[in-house]
C-alpha cells in the first residue's frame, strides 16, 4: 500500500510540474522581423541625446539616447569617454553583445587615427550602438565608455532594421 501510494505521490508531482511547464509562456525572442522601408542612415544628434532612423528624408524611428561618460567633443583617444563625431558605417552585428544586442560602428577611421598617433596615443575603437548590460540595470545619463545606448527594446527594434553599410551620421 505505501509503494503505491508513494507511485501516486511521485506521479502527481511529475504531472503538476509537466502541466506548469506546458503552461508557461516561452521567453520571446530578441530576434525581431522588419519589413518597412530600408533604413538609409542612421541620425545622431549629441546634444539633443536623439537618434533617427531614415528613409530618405522620411523619419522611421526616433529614440533617446545615451553616450560616452564625457559626451562634450569628439572622441579623439582611447579612455577620453567621448563618442565620435563624424560620418561613418555600420559595419558589423553582435548577436551575443554583453549588451543585449549591438551593431558597430566602423570608427576608428584613417583620419581619426592619424589624430591620436599625432598625440601619440591610440584612438580606441569598439563603438556600438547597444542595449544596456545583461540583464538591464539602468546606469543613469551618458554611462557607456563612448557608445550609443537605447533600451534592450528599442535596440532589438534598431537590430532588425538597421544593415551592415548604413551610413551613420553623428553630430554635436
Amino acid at each position: 500500500m505505501q509503494i503505491t501510494r508513494r507511485r501516486l505521490a511521485l506521479w502527481g508531482a511529475g504531472s503538476a510540474l509537466a502541466l506548469l511547464a506546458g503552461c508557461s509562456a516561452p521567453k520571446p525572442s530578441k530576434f525581431r522581423r522588419y519589413t518597412g522601408p530600408d533604413v538609409t542612415r542612421v541620425l545622431v544628434f549629441k546634444g539633443s541625446r536623439r537618434m533617427y532612423l531614415m528613409h530618405g528624408a522620411e523619419v522611421l524611428r526616433h529614440y533617446e539616447v545615451d553616450l560616452g561618460f564625457e559626451p562634450q567633443g569628439d572622441k579623439t583617444v582611447e579612455g577620453d569617454g567621448k563618442t565620435p563625431e563624424g560620418d561613418y558605417l555600420i559595419d558589423r552585428r553582435n548577436p551575443r553583445s554583453t549588451y543585449h544586442l549591438s551593431i558597430g560602428i566602423d570608427y576608428p577611421r584613417p583620419a581619426d587615427v592619424a589624430r591620436a598617433r599625432a598625440m601619440g596615443q591610440s584612438p580606441g575603437g569598439d563603438i556600438f550602438i547597444h542595449g544596456g548590460p545583461n540583464p538591464w540595470d539602468p546606469q543613469g545619463p551618458d554611462w557607456t565608455a563612448g557608445c550609443i545606448a537605447v533600451t534592450n527594446g528599442e535596440m532589438e527594434e534598431i537590430y532588425a532594421m538597421v544593415t551592415i553599410g548604413t551610413p551613420i551620421s553623428i553630430r554635436p
